[in-house]
């Protein structure tokens, strides 16, 4: 979620109006406000859909194939830190001190990924906290945000010479201005695509190391010895991750075993089928390596967006090219996904998945655009803009439980006789007599329309948590 919020107190102000804020010396402008509004939303999503998805699965992740809500959280925020590059290392014209600050935040990131997701934190549920070396996990989603950002970052600073002043009005130019970025994005997809279809995966064995599973200790054989498959147990994504990170340090709840091959609860989690094969038991990344380097697309895309908003005059160019490439992005990966081309899979972080939701969040930010920096409707939208003016803190609080695990450690008589457990349970879902609905409404109104409260008034103050 990452770059989540360094660019949002100061780095992204861009002029909306009409004036080419690219020609503006030592500017002034106002924050572009519906960046702000989108980054919020995508933190009340993760918020959302990480707190209601064990009651509502169909929000939550998709098992394998396939797109759900919460599967467009990570491609929002990596084409939201792209636009986020686009605007704010323009304002930083010496290129060394450029680099200096990428460099930087990009560590800053990777800490705070591995503090927080490495295992390291157990909140919000235990009140333990400590991580085995052998165990830590690598990956995760400030990890990947921290490559995304640095390789198109990098890329950004390094290629300034070659951006002209003027740009010619033609649909083109602004691709052209840019080539270099998308001669990467390129290199990407090509590099990601040998990989997935041109490496062998042979079979591969495991053993089970999580302490909480029945079935600690117990070895389990996979076969496989294919190229070119997809499917959750023989994919060359695993297999690297496999290899590089270690089966050790991997995530230990995948998704897929939601999947039907693994519980007949699905899509709710459940005990393991009798049947179910092997690899349901297996660990898997879904930040892993190459899935990593395939998420740097949606951060090419968001800067492209960036680079519209900053080089083109006035709200119709604008949204002309942006609603113009999400859609073509969009239908472009459905067709992939429907002709069974390149399925929809955010594990794999696949061709199709890119276009869907990167075109989703185009046309998601136009929507914001129209409706607040040009029809002026941004009182809507306040709660949003608050949580994206601040979202790495509501991000580590909320989304990561730090918050939750704070006030679960003031309990009484019995660790789970918390604060948070009273009020779930006596203010929402007794009053509405189901615990689906008292979980969900708990979400919208005890966390999320909190913490955009909270961050209302840490605007108000000044505060802001930047990295």
């Amino acid at each position: 979620m990452a770059e989540i919020k360094a660019e949002t107190t100061h780095q992204h102000r861009l002029s909306v109006p009409e004036p080419d804020v690219s020609d503006q010396k030592n500017p002034k402008p106002k924050r572009v406000a519906s960046l702000d509004i989108f980054r919020g939303l995508t933190v009340a999503l993760m918020i959302f859909v990480d707190d209601a998805g064990g009651e509502w699965p169909m929000i939550t992740h998709a098992p394998w194939n396939g797109c759900n809500l919460a599967d467009f959280v990570m491609p929002f925020f990596l084409f939201i830190v792209g636009m986020s590059i686009a605007l704010a290392l323009k304002r930083i014209p010496d290129q060394p001190a450029a680099i200096k600050k990428v460099i930087l935040r990009t560590l800053k990131l990777l800490f705070w990924g591995l503090l927080l997701q490495g295992g390291y934190s157990h909140a919000p549920d235990k009140l333990t906290y400590g991580v085995d070396m052998k165990e830590i996990r690598w990956c995760g989603i400030l990890q990947r945000i921290a490559l995304a950002y640095l390789v198109v970052a990098l890329v950004e600073v390094f290629s300034r010479n070659a951006q002209a002043e003027d740009l010619a009005p033609r649909w083109f130019s602004i691709f052209k201005l840019y080539a270099w970025h998308w001669i990467v994005g390129a290199g990407v997809v090509v590099v990601y695509f040998a990989v997935i279809y041109g490496t062998y995966v042979p079979d591969w064995q495991f053993t089970v190391h999580d302490k909480d599973s029945i079935n600690y200790g117990k070895s389990f054989n996979v076969a496989c010895s294919v190229r070119g498959k997809l499917d959750p147990p023989c994919n060359a994504v695993g297999y690297i991750d496999r290899k590089v990170l270690g089966i050790n340090h991997m995530y230990h709840h995948p998704a897929w075993r939601r999947s039907r091959a693994c519980t007949e609860n699905s899509p709710y989690e459940g005990p393991f089928r009798k049947d179910a094969p092997s690899w349901c038991y297996a660990p898997f990344e879904p930040e892993g390596v190459i899935s990593s380097i395939s998420a740097v697309l949606s951060t090419i895309i968001g800067v492209h967006f960036g680079h519209v908003l900053v080089h083109l005059k006035g709200h119709p160019e604008r949204l002309k090219h942006w609603v113009m490439m999400g859609f073509v992005l969009l239908i472009s990966g459905i067709i992939l996904h429907f002709t069974h081309a390149i399925p929809l899979n955010k594990q794999l972080y696949t061709l199709s998945y890119v276009c869907v939701t990167s075109g989703a969040a185009a046309l998601v930010f136009s929507a914001f655009y129209v409706t607040v920096d040009i029809w002026n409707f941004r009182y809507l939208f306040l709660p949003l803009e608050w949580i994206g003016m601040n979202a790495m803190l509501v991000y580590v609080m909320a989304a990561e439980g730090i918050f939750a695990g704070f006030i679960n450690g003031w309990y009484y008589d019995d660790p789970r006789n918390t604060l948070i457990h009273w009020i779930q349970k006596h203010i929402f879902i007794g009053v509405w007599h189901s615990r689906r609905v008292g979980i969900l409404l708990y979400v919208i109104f005890a966390e999320i329309l909190f913490w955009g409260i909270v961050s209302g008034i840490l605007h108000r103050l000044g505060i802001y948590w930047k990295l």
